[in-house]
């Protein structure tokens, strides 16, 4: 009777303080179920708003989520991001359905997305943390990276893709308040991508 009186007591403050995590926003908000079947992939490409409207769009794509990776600070505020040298850059999360995309497919979305010549950051955002960085996780992604690259410097004659691969390690969720910009504060994204010209010069490039 104690034991069962024990289980009853100790679920109930796992729950109690699993909710107060929770709302701290101390848990990890990428989690997934073990029988989801999802998969995640990691990119950087200067604005992660401007990302996570690109990946958004994409049919399979469950969720994207903008965040930080690449750099040695843990836990790292946007502030340290972007004003002190924390070695990270703006990435997203694109959490994906297998069955509907594949890693393949979501790289070349990327690609599409980015100058993949700028090596000082992505459009109208300069700097380390606005540095273009595709990540892997295992060799096979890597190989296809770099076929990918070689494909594009083959299209573009005289022209060297400076967009870096790193194995991903880490990745920290970004403040809630940069979640889904470009849907919950819809004018001042506007203004702010029209201003970069980012879809002007994405269209230089690729098209």
């Amino acid at each position: 009777m104690k034991r069962i009186v024990f289980s009853i007591v100790f679920l109930i403050n796992l729950s109690y303080f699993t909710n107060i995590a929770a709302a701290r926003g101390e848990l990890n908000i990428t989690t997934e179920k073990s029988n989801s079947g999802y998969q995640k992939a990691y990119f950087a490409g200067g604005c992660f708003w401007c990302m996570e409207e690109s990946f958004d769009k994409v049919k399979g794509v469950i969720k994207s989520i903008s965040g930080y990776s690449g750099g040695r600070t843990k836990n790292p505020t946007y502030r340290q991001v972007i004003y002190e040298k924390t070695g990270h850059v703006e990435a997203i999360e694109v959490i994906f359905d297998p069955k509907l995309t594949s890693y393949e497919k979501l790289l070349n979305v990327f690609w599409k997305n980015i100058d993949p010549f700028d090596a000082a950051g992505q459009f109208c955002d300069k700097g380390e943390s606005y540095r273009s960085v595709a990540f892997y996780k295992n060799n096979a992604q890597k190989n296809y990276i770099e076929k990918t690259i070689k494909d594009i410097e083959s299209k573009f004659e005289n022209k060297q893709v400076v967009t870096l691969i790193w194995k991903f390690k880490k990745f920290y969720p970004a403040e809630d308040y940069h979640q889904d910009y470009y849907q919950n504060n819809f004018l001042r994204y506007l203004a702010y991508k029209s201003g970069c010209q980012r879809e002007e010069s994405l269209n230089k490039i690729w098209n």
